[in-house]
């Protein structure tokens, strides 16, 4: 084992467990012989050089979490190693032992990815990553406002004024401005809530200019506006969420990954669905599922589908459910098409 510690592999694997100050790394050869595994700082030149001190190639597996991406791209750039994201809830499942260490976790990765079953997910480039950062700020912004709104509504109750209407209208805010009559706390707690407002509200603008700006060079999202019923958040928040669509073989592929596919629960002759698959990114779902509604309004063919399975009595929101699953499917191929025809122009 001394002698396989201080040989030099010509490919050697490798499991980062990640920690903001320090990393787990652990290297085995590929016989399976653990070489190391120990704990380093969280830099990337000290994680290199004990790498490199077993192998002249690596293959480096690192759980998802915040920061590993960062740190994976750093590693990528200053080696041109093969560096590979690993689903941290499948990793999880593979597990034979109820014990969690660093140690183990670190010696689980390497091992996965010198068998071949390294449960993988795909690494943003750093565009993408800066653009979900962005359009999640502006989902935080857009929670923090509804929130808002539901404070206000349910301070108007506690004072018997829930009946109001229209509030988020200029007139129904300089109503709220000077709505007479409310004790004073409630009145200072009022008024805190429209200045949140306010600020919440120049917020999103600023948001939405740097959406425009991203929006000026970025093929994808132009391909997006042109579709009937996308707006600008809509088209950003898909680029983000989804990234390069040609990673996709089939729209198929792309719908099971917006989290719009039907869960099977089929079990000998009965066949049926369970509402759709759990996995899946909540906003990028949402997000469609909104863009469905628009499209059953404004566009004809979603109209009349929506009709058919109105009037085969499916409920609302399994139609628009189905209407997102189909769309999202052309629009892969719409996407595609169209990034082929601007690098062939």
């Amino acid at each position: 084992m001394r002698q396989a510690q201080r040989s030099t592999e010509a490919t050697v694997y490798v499991g980062l467990d990640y920690h903001q100050d320090s990393v787990q790394v652990c290297v085995v050869n590929g016989r399976g012989e653990v070489l190391t595994n120990r704990s380093l700082r969280n830099e990337g030149q000290e994680i290199v050089r004990v790498i490199s001190e077993h192998g002249q190639e690596a293959r480096i597996a690192i759980e998802a979490c915040c920061g590993a991406a960062a740190l994976a791209d750093r590693l990528m750039q200053a080696t041109g190693w093969t560096v590979q994201q690993a689903h941290p809830g499948y990793v999880n499942r593979m597990k034979q032992n109820p014990d969690k260490t660093d140690y183990a976790d670190a010696h689980m990765l390497a091992e996965l990815m010198r068998v071949g079953f390294l449960p993988t997910v795909w690494l943003p480039p750093p565009a993408i990553r800066d653009l979900r950062q962005l359009v999640r700020y502006r989902q935080q912004l857009a929670n923090q406002r509804r929130n808002t709104k539901l404070r206000i509504r349910a301070l108007l109750r506690e004072q018997g004024q829930s009946k109001l209407k229209g509030l988020w209208s200029r007139g129904g805010l300089e109503l709220l401005r000077s709505m007479e009559g409310l004790p004073e706390h409630a009145r200072w707690i009022l008024d805190r809530h429209l200045e949140d407002l306010v600020r919440l509200d120049k917020a999103l603008a600023q948001v939405t200019v740097r959406f425009r700006n991203v929006a000026q060079d970025d093929s994808v999202i132009q391909h997006l506006l042109e579709q009937p019923g996308i707006g600008l958040v809509t088209a950003c928040v898909l680029r983000a969420e989804i990234g390069p669509f040609e990673r996709f073989g089939s729209g198929k592929q792309l719908a099971r990954f917006c989290g719009l596919s039907p869960r099977n629960a089929s079990s000998g002759a009965r066949q049926a669905d369970a509402g759709l698959i759990r996995a899946g990114n909540a906003l990028l779902r949402a997000t469609l599922i909104e863009a469905a509604q628009r499209l059953t309004r404004c566009d004809p063919r979603w109209k009349t589908f929506k009709a058919r399975l109105r009037a085969a009595g499916k409920p609302g929101s399994v139609i628009a459910a189905a209407v997102a699953n189909r769309w999202v499917r052309g629009l892969l191929h719409g996407v595609v098409n169209s990034s082929r025809s601007r690098v062939a122009a």
